[in-house]
């Protein structure tokens, strides 16, 4: 197979060839956990860039495009994309050996894999076969090991370099997003994206595993503060004391009667001791009257005194005095002090949409930016500038366009949070309960899963909304608190309609388990009847039921019957996030037998169940 390096527009015209990559490559259109809309010809043109990397000397920048099959070269100097290394799929991310030498390219799918690829000629090496959507690659210090994440595995994965192969999985709490490694390669700091458990009961939050590197296991598990979700990235300061990860701080306790001074949602970092372990504060990245909507990449300026944050929905970069932030720690709290960054912060506004990659090198701060494909510089003056645009320009299609309103926290009031604050970037769930008032005040839901919302009416989970549409709509009048123009609410539903589902981590070879097959034949097994109301297909029968769970604060018994599919993604479960696991609906949450005749199963049976129900 020839990999060529094919140069955009304004790059340099060089083309290399080589032979040697062996075999088919396939990327399914749904096995990227953070390209929500389904591929077309349009989409393909899009880079998207998700993970960058610089070279010690600063003199090149390595970008992973989420949405092109290509790995593109920024050269510093010239100030233009030098070149582009073609890849077999899209990547996630990218780490330099430490020769700089070799490139190992995460390439997220069902069955991952890291590429090795050489740098300066683009030639791939070898091909090390990985999990269930990998990303976040980290070399260690002798650079022996790489450290991946297997998002939907729920673990750390340890590739041994000199044999090529995985040799340790790691388990972590859920969905982690991206890891860190301390300066001396002792630990590695890993970010779980979801809260796990049930909804119903605070606290709710997602936590930080710390990974001892020696033994192998997890040392710590720190739990953040309450409401906190949708971690994004995870940093390590130069000296190595201090960690940082991004996340939302989600007010889901409060009714949405307002959006202002943070009332549902706000946004954060939380700073971690790394040598004691543990959470030393988390600090608001918001101001009294303007949000900072989905904080997502973090990095330390080369000497550690300035901290800078992207904030993907308000289209910023924050760089905050590190020095000045530990100095005012000791004196407040500042987890729910909307000016506590006053004076030792700058918002720096960019001119691309979407932000969430950043790397910083002696001289500048590299951003790029999602939805406009642009790379951005950032000088010492924390003054932004254009570096290089990625693709040409383009008008995007609906599809583009909806995922980029739906990630855009810039169009709700005063920037405090977006669609994906409480659905997650590709339209899925936060694991929180939320009094949307749709249904009343002090009843709160679990957040639905977006994926088939419009071919599975009625919405929300008393069918208080006929229609997705009508639901879409409801959400930026009512929970953005803003005006749109039409054709931007129906760009949104353009692109939740495009939404595909992901295969299960359950699934063998991409097939039912035979524990599986056996629960699929209970699941259809009419003294059981799951599948009368979860026919398959959409495992939906779009009509409400009583099935036993109603609360106190409910105003009625009957429930919206929800899609089964991906429900191995969509915990926890039932109307009020009380059931924690698959396993807790079908026993412990199913008194009576209101949603399936389950009380007679055998354990065997039983764990057949859940197996069929977490594959589909």
């Amino acid at each position: 197979m020839e990999v060529a390096l094919v140069p955009t527009a304004t790059a340099m015209k060089r083309t290399f060839h080589t032979k040697g990559w062996g075999g088919r490559f396939a990327c399914p259109k749904a096995n990227l956990f953070f390209i929500a809309a389904a591929h077309t010809a349009q989409a393909a043109q899009w880079c998207s860039p998700t993970s960058l990397t610089a070279t010690k000397d600063g003199a090149q920048i390595y970008i992973a495009c989420a949405t092109s099959n290509q790995l593109q070269i920024y050269d510093t100097a010239s100030s233009r994309i030098s070149r582009t290394i073609a890849l077999p799929a899209p990547a996630s991310g990218v780490a330099l050996s430490l020769k700089e030498d070799q490139l190992y390219v995460t390439i997220p799918s069902t069955k991952s894999t890291v590429r090795i690829i050489e740098a300066s000629s683009g030639r791939p090496v070898a091909t090390i076969p990985t999990a269930h959507t990998t990303l976040a690659p980290v070399l260690s210090p002798d650079g022996k090991t790489l450290y991946v994440v297997n998002r939907f595995n729920d673990e750390v994965a340890v590739i041994d370099l000199a044999a090529r192969k995985q040799t340790t999985r790691i388990p972590m709490v859920r969905e982690p997003a991206d890891a860190a490694l301390t300066p001396d390669g002792k630990h590695l700091i890993v970010a779980n994206a979801l809260p796990a458990g049930r909804a119903d009961k605070p606290p709710i939050a997602a936590e930080v595993t710390i990974v001892d590197t020696q033994s192998l296991t997890a040392s710590a598990h720190i739990v953040l503060p309450n409401g906190s979700t949708s971690l994004r990235a995870v940093r390590i300061s130069p000296d190595g004391r201090h960690a940082v990860v991004t996340h939302s701080l989600s007010r889901y306790y409060l009714p949405s009667t307002q959006i202002e001074r943070g009332w549902i949602q706000t946004n954060a970092i939380t700073l971690i001791d790394v040598a004691q372990s543990q959470r030393l504060a988390t600090v608001l990245l918001d101001e009294v009257d303007r949000g900072a909507a989905n904080p997502w990449g973090v990095a330390w300026s080369v000497d550690g005194s300035t901290l800078l944050v992207t904030q993907a929905g308000t289209h910023e970069v924050s760089a905050i005095n590190f020095p000045d932030l530990l100095a005012k720690l000791p004196d407040s709290d500042p987890s729910g002090d909307l000016s506590f960054l006053a004076g030792i912060r700058r918002r720096i506004p960019l001119q691309g949409n979407g932000p969430r990659a950043i790397v910083t090198t002696a001289a500048h701060t590299y951003v790029a930016s999602y939805f406009s494909d642009t790379l951005e510089s950032i000088d010492r003056s924390a003054v932004a500038s254009m570096a290089a645009r990625l693709s040409p320009q383009q008008v995007p299609d609906q599809i583009r366009k909806g995922e980029r309103l739906f990630n855009d926290g810039a169009i709700s009031f005063q920037g405090w949070l977006s669609c994906n604050s409480c659905h997650s970037p590709d339209a899925r769930v936060d694991a929180l309960n939320w009094d949307l008032l749709n249904d009343g005040i002090g009843n709160p839901k679990n957040a639905k899963s977006l994926l088939l919302a419009h071919r599975t009416p009625p919405a929300m989970w008393h069918g208080i909304r006929e229609t997705a549409e009508i639901a879409v709509r409801a959400g930026i009048r009512n929970i953005l608190f803003t005006q749109r123009p039409e054709d931007d609410a129906t760009a949104i539903d353009v692109f939740l309609k495009s939404l595909k589902p992901l295969p299960s981590p359950h699934l063998v070879d991409g097939k039912l388990s035979p524990a599986a097959q056996r629960g699929r034949r209970i699941f259809n097994d009419t003294k059981v009847a799951c599948a009368r109301c979860h026919p398959a297909g959409l495992y939906t029968d779009l009509k409400s039921y009583d099935v036993g769970t109603c609360g106190k604060t409910d105003e009625s018994a009957q429930f919206d019957t929800p899609t089964l599919i991906e429900t191995w993604r969509t915990g926890p479960y039932l109307h009020d996030g009380s059931a924690a696991t698959m396993r807790d609906v079908v026993t412990t949450s199913n008194l009576g037998d209101k949603h399936g005749a389950t009380s007679h199963l055998k354990p065997n049976e039983i764990d057949d169940l859940i197996a069929y129900l977490l594959s589909l």
